[in-house]
């Protein structure tokens, strides 16, 4: 179910995004949000995450930085990748804890 909601994000970040004049008052936007909330958070509450954050997305609210919230147990889940073709870790997401359980998620830009 993640993949084709994913698939659906990228469509519309490449080509439906082309058509508006890129109007989302906050960083990261809010389809890149929605993006990280489907790619580490379980199905319902990353609906639930990015449905508030798009309602948030108008003039009545200041926007700014709003990084995704997640919560986890770094004992039990992975935050890398082994690329067993370059064999490196390859570091998607950086987590810098918030409170508890809770780590603000910010993703790791690719060096070309």
């Amino acid at each position: 179910m993640r993949k084709p909601l994913l698939s659906l994000l990228t469509f519309y970040q490449k080509f439906l995004t082309v058509l508006g004049y890129g109007s989302c008052r906050y960083y990261p936007t809010c389809s890149e949000y929605a993006k990280w909330q489907f790619q580490k958070n379980n199905l319902l509450l990353a609906l639930f995450h990015s449905t508030l954050r798009i309602l948030r997305c108008n003039q009545l609210f200041p926007g700014g930085i709003d990084y995704p919230v997640v919560k986890m147990n770094l004992n039990f889940k992975r935050v890398c990748y082994h690329n067993a073709n370059a064999n490196k870790i390859i570091v998607q997401f950086w987590l810098v804890p918030k409170e508890g359980n809770s780590f603000y998620l910010i993703k790791t830009f690719k060096r070309k």
